[in-house]
């Protein structure tokens, strides 16, 4: 049977260390000058103001993409074929290739990332090459869609022979949201509560029990808002799947088919300036669809705040 971690001691020795450390921050503070009240007064005032402001930008591009987008939304637009020189028709090939690309890279990065985490949350000892692997996650979060996408065309359309082809797209994607997920299942193994591992040594699990029946199932609600958030990002690059999809206006069926996603038509279309209804048509689409992903990543998140009893 195995034990019960022994480290409650090391870890009350840290919370009383955490207690001392603020009640030093807090007392080496100068006096104000002014009331706490005025002070909070001031400062809720400011974080007010920037948030109508965001939320105000956030409006009026929602409101003229809706103006200029709603007039050409039909059944036929969504459903239909794009045809002739001003890309008349539907853009049904485009929306098809953007869910292709970005379910596959899905299925590419999710394990990978998720194992990772575990291995970083669980198994490795803190270190050097510990701390040189998330920093080496947190750079490549950082690097630039168009760097990304000149790298995925030199390796994976030209190295390993991908062609301009959902597969290629799809890694290079998958690149970009490695390190999303991976930081994001990082921190929801470690928001998991340590008495319920405790709980589960008590009862003679094993580490992998612990970990695949006990920590990720309790994980999962965060796991998957980092994974819808990721999703969210993926499908609206334009730069990655430039380099590595091409601009070919068919129905992908294999992962070695190159297509059209909404990102690359909406840019054709706005600067050759073939078809602006068009274009602001296929935005209006393409911003509904990362805002049902940013949606649907929120209710997760609250669906994991009420079962670890937040609000």
């Amino acid at each position: 049977m195995a034990k019960a971690p022994s480290n409650l001691p090391e870890l009350e020795k840290e919370q009383e260390h955490s207690r001392q450390r603020i009640k030093r921050l807090l007392a080496s503070g100068a006096k104000p000058k002014v009331s706490k009240n005025a002070t909070n007064a001031t400062m809720l005032s400011v974080f007010r103001a920037t948030g109508a402001v965001t939320t105000g930008v956030l409006v009026l591009i929602i409101l003229f993409v809706l103006v200029n987008g709603l007039p050409v939304m039909s059944l036929d637009f969504i459903f239909g074929w794009p045809q002739g020189v001003n890309a008349e028709g539907g853009i049904f090939p485009t929306i098809v290739s953007s869910l292709y690309v970005t379910v596959l890279a899905m299925l590419i990065c999710t394990p990978i990332a998720v194992l990772a985490a575990v291995y970083l949350a669980e198994y490795a000892k803190q270190g050097r090459l510990v701390n040189f692997i998330r920093y080496a996650t947190d750079t490549l979060a950082s690097v630039p869609s168009i760097v990304m996408g000149l790298f995925g065309f030199a390796l994976f359309v030209e190295a390993f022979g991908f062609g301009l082809s959902m597969l290629s797209a799809a890694l290079a994607l998958a690149l970009m949201m490695l390190p999303i997920v991976m930081r994001t299942t990082e921190e929801a193994i470690r928001a998991v509560p340590r008495y319920i591992r405790w709980g589960a040594y008590g009862l003679g699990a094993t580490k992998w029990q612990v970990v695949s029946r006990v920590v990720l199932p309790s994980a999962f609600p965060r796991i998957a808002t980092g994974i819808v958030l990721a999703i969210g990002r993926a499908v609206g690059e334009t730069a990655v799947v430039l380099y590595t999809m091409g601009q070919a206006i068919n129905l992908p069926i294999t992962p070695m088919d190159s297509g059209r996603p909404m990102t690359i038509h909406l840019y054709l279309l706005a600067n050759d300036g073939i078809n602006m209804q068009a274009a602001y048509g296929t935005a209006l689409l393409l911003m509904l669809m990362i805002l049902a992903f940013n949606l649907f990543a929120r209710y997760l998140s609250r669906k994991s705040a009420k079962k670890t009893g937040g609000k």
